[in-house]
């Protein structure tokens, strides 16, 4: 479990651990704007699950390159001999608009939101193959997948956040015929990112963890999909392809032949559809 200090990393370690996993729990304890060190949060977080009876171990090593994502998973395997799941957690929000976007922070957030999570996969890979059996989650948001839910200064935390989905997309169908699953979830609760120190008074992270600790566990078997977990609510969705379609070359949509016909056409080529629920 990555990011598993506080929030929602810590909410879901507790559920995975009170249903009996022996959770990992890595964090290096950095500030709200990704940067920093504090081993100790990490630290106090894993004994205090320990205080309540649960197997919670901390790893406060990085995540931040691929030689540091393969130590952590060989630690795991080296100490427990299997690893049965991954939960990629980790992560912050930061706000930089275009015109001042920052070469360094943009490829930070790439490197957390999805490299992170890429480096653990792919090390753990060959020992998931031989056992038939993985289940990885990686985190995405509901401020990249909506237009509606985008919020000004956001452009590269909405690129790492859809580069996971793409990510989740490949490995998903990867993993199928090695019984290794691979999800994502987009969570939306009120933690230090919010400025919220302590327990919010709504949008718990315990009210997400249900959802992630189901696509942990055996009995998900379906890859490929987004959870959306907000206020003790979930809704699975993923891009489906038109049933009629033979990509690429019959896309059943509009024929247009020139500029002016695109232009012409362009309301039935692109439609509002809002999704029946």
């Amino acid at each position: 479990m990555t990011g598993a200090a506080g929030g929602l990393g810590l909410a879901y370690s507790r559920l995975l651990a009170q249903r009996g996993a022996r959770v990992v729990m890595q964090d290096v304890g950095a500030g709200l704007d990704g940067t920093g060190c504090d081993p100790q949060r990490i630290a106090m977080a894993a004994a205090r699950l320990r205080e309540e009876g649960l197997e919670a171990q901390a790893a406060p090593g990085g995540i931040a390159c691929r030689s540091d994502c393969h130590a952590q998973v060989d630690a795991i395997l080296q100490q427990h001999g299997r690893l049965d799941f991954i939960i990629h957690n980790a992560g912050w929000v930061e706000y930089q608009q275009i015109d001042v976007l920052d070469e360094a922070r943009f490829d930070q957030m790439m490197t957390i939101a999805a490299k992170a999570p890429l480096w653990l996969a792919q090390a753990a890979w060959p020992a998931m193959q031989a056992a038939g059996y993985g289940r990885i989650v990686l985190t995405t948001s509901d401020r990249a997948l909506y237009p509606q839910y985008v919020q000004k200064g956001l452009a590269a935390y909405a690129a790492a956040k859809l580069a996971a989905v793409g990510i989740v997309n490949v490995l998903a169908d990867e993993g199928a015929a090695h019984g290794i699953v691979v999800n994502a979830v987009s969570p939306v609760a009120k933690t230090r990112v919010w400025g919220i120190q302590g327990e919010p008074d709504e949008l718990h992270p315990a009210a997400v963890a249900p959802g992630v600790a189901f696509l942990a566990s055996p009995a998900c078997r379906d890859g490929g999909w987004i959870l959306r977990a907000s206020n003790g609510q979930f809704h699975a969705t993923r891009s489906v392809e038109a049933a009629a379609v033979t990509y690429p070359r019959d896309l059943h949509a509009v024929s247009a032949g020139s500029v002016e016909a695109v232009a012409a056409q362009w309301p039935a080529i692109a439609q509002a559809t809002i999704e029946p629920r």
